[in-house]
Parts: structure tokens; C-alpha cells; sequence
């Protein structure tokens, strides 16, 4: 891991086209397989929306910035590749960029308790 101590949260909530949900999580679970053992990666968790079925959530943190992760994680081949299966999985996707300002029950941030 990086001795960054800047950090960045990516909160996506994919809008998946119905019947496709475990064709989508299996693509998205290959793309975390691939990222996960990269130098800035923290921690990610995916969650299925109770409330809205069709609906799934990753949040992922990272060393760095926003910035630093769009120059240096987004030109990945990996994630290339994933990026051109969405359009025939997803029918929306929504991009959060967080930065951790405080953390309870867990030491994943740099954020001073």
C-alpha cells in the first residue's frame, strides 16, 4: 500500500438490465480479481440494494486522489475491457468520489480518530 495518506472512495450503484444481474456480478467480480492487488487498492465491498433488486453497489477505497486514480487506474486493460461489456448489462451507472473524513469499527482510512 501506498505511504499516501490522501484517500479516495468510489460509491457506484449500477442500474442492471433486468436478467442480468449474475452475468454483471460475475464481469464486475473478475475486474475486482484483477484490481486487487494493486499498490493504491485499500478495500472494496459489494452489496445487493434490498430495496431495489435490480440494483447493485460497490465502494471501493483507494490511496490517492481522484486525480491520481483517473490517471493511473482507469487506463488499466482490464478495465477497458470491462468498460465495453457494460452497455449490454447496465442501464445506468452512478459515480460517487468520497474522501473519508471520519471512520468507526474499522482502521481502512487515514482519517485521524
Amino acid at each position: 500500500m501506498s505511504t499516501n495518506l490522501n484517500q479516495v472512495i468510489l460509491n457506484i450503484r449500477f442500474k442492471i438490465k433486468p436478467g442480468k444481474k449474475e452475468t454483471f456480478r460475475d464481469s464486475l467480480f473478475a475486474m475486482i480479481n484483477n484490481f486487487r492487488n494493486e499498490p493504491t487498492f485499500v478495500n472494496a465491498i459489494v452489496s445487493d440494494d434490498l430495496d431495489n433488486p435490480h440494483d447493485l453497489v460497490i465502494y471501493e477505497i483507494w490511496q490517492g486522489t481522484r486525480d491520481s486514480w483517473i490517471k493511473e487506474e482507469l487506463p488499466k486493460s482490464y478495465r477497458t475491457e470491462y468498460e465495453g461489456t457494460l452497455t449490454s448489462l447496465i442501464d445506468d451507472r452512478i459515480v460517487s468520489w468520497l474522501e473519508p473524513i471520519g471512520e468507526w469499527g474499522s482502521k481502512l482510512t487515514n482519517v485521524p480518530r
